[in-house]
């Protein structure tokens, strides 16, 4: 359902992406950004790896594209440090709606990448965290799927496509004091050509991906079960002998289990295209079909963190993706000011890697 609101929603589309012609994701412009700041240091400093350690684990890709290896004892003043509130100590990632990216993405992220990959079908893998999300951006276009998301934490590919099995969204529209929370599945794009490659979204509480407005002085109806900024909840990613299992928890919401095959497909045939594909990603060209064997064979690894999917390129490009947003030329900082960024905070996380895994080395080779 559809309904009216009477707040106003800012929406400025920041120039096309040419390069999209040929991709159907929008492209930042690297160009437009602030200079790297420096990180920050104190005697007195509660650093992120003991809040949460397990940094050792991981490298940490902050909001201005950079890779700076494992963070322990390692802060930086915009985008990753600590925060305490009366529940406690909490991690801190944020990600403002534009500037410099990492690898092939066209969205900033302050986000940990997992150090070692592993194969789903020999896999004994899990990543578990409890987390809030404090802000998701102020401005966008409504009818663009992507707009006022954060993605919290994922499984992504380190081979082929290097697609996505799994992201866990959040997203929050202007004007709603609660919130959606979502995961997606992204094909496995059969052949050489990925432009073809899709989303299939599963709602945990609220709304899926799907659910946006014609217009843009409309709004969805509000979710009667989501959640809050600042509302805690947990999610649990468990992978093994080839089977992907979600448990997602909040305290005062109904817990939500899903299980997904990740080495055998369920969208070989144009027959097996579901509606909502049909609806998102079909009139744009994406119509892909996936391997027969899915993810098998490839290297997956965790990331966790603020993965923000607003960002300033045209929604002329790509209706899904390209939010229109506020980006004020890269400025991270008055971007921070009008509230156009992301930014999660994390209380607890755990990650158990099997003996199975190896080096993924290769993948920040080639992304960084």
């Amino acid at each position: 359902m559809i309904v009216k609101t009477v707040k106003s929603l800012t929406v400025i589309a920041s120039g096309l992406c040419l390069a999209l012609l040929l991709n159907t994701s929008c492209k930042n412009d690297k160009s437009a950004t602030n200079p790297k700041t420096e990180d920050i240091a104190t005697k007195d400093t509660l650093y992120a790896s003991e809040v949460i350690p397990f940094f050792d684990k991981w490298n940490l890709i902050l909001g201005d594209g950079s890779n700076v290896g494992q963070a322990n004892n390692y802060q930086h003043k915009d985008f990753f440090y600590t925060a305490t509130d009366s529940t406690g100590d909490w991690v801190v990632y944020k990600a403002p709606n534009g500037g410099d990216t990492h690898g092939t993405s066209n969205n900033t992220r302050t986000e940990l990448a997992q150090l070692k990959k592993w194969y789903a079908k020999t896999a004994d893998d899990k990543l578990s965290a409890t987390l809030k999300v404090m802000n998701v951006s102020a401005t966008g276009d409504p009818r663009v799927a992507a707009s006022y998301a954060v993605v919290v934490g994922q499984i992504h590919s380190a081979d082929g496509h290097e697609n996505e099995p799994l992201k866990i969204f959040y997203k929050k529209y202007p004007g709603h004091t609660k919130g959606s929370v979502f995961w997606h599945y992204e094909i496995n794009t059969e052949g050489e050509d990925n432009s073809g490659r899709w989303d299939f979204s599963s709602a945990v509480w609220g709304h899926d991906f799907s659910v946006v407005p014609t217009t843009l002085d409309e709004l969805p109806e509000e979710p009667k079960d989501g959640i809050e900024l600042g509302e805690e909840f947990s999610y649990e990613i468990t992978v093994k002998n080839g089977i992907m299992n979600l448990k997602f928890t909040s305290e005062g919401h109904e817990t939500k289990t899903f299980t997904k095959n990740l080495v055998e497909s369920e969208y070989t045939t144009v027959a097996d295209i579901p509606e909502q594909t049909q609806k998102l990603f079909v009139p744009i060209g994406q119509d892909g079909l996936e391997r027969k064997n899915a993810y098998e064979g490839e290297g997956l690894f965790f990331k966790l963190g603020s993965y923000n999917q607003t960002n300033g390129k045209s929604p002329e490009v790509n209706k899904n993706w390209c939010s229109g947003a506020d980006t004020f030329g890269g400025d991270i900082q008055k971007q921070y000011e009008t509230g156009n960024y992301a930014e999660v905070w994390f209380k607890e996380a755990k990650i158990l890697v099997s003996d199975q895994a190896v080096s993924n080395q290769g993948y920040f080779t080639k992304n960084d």
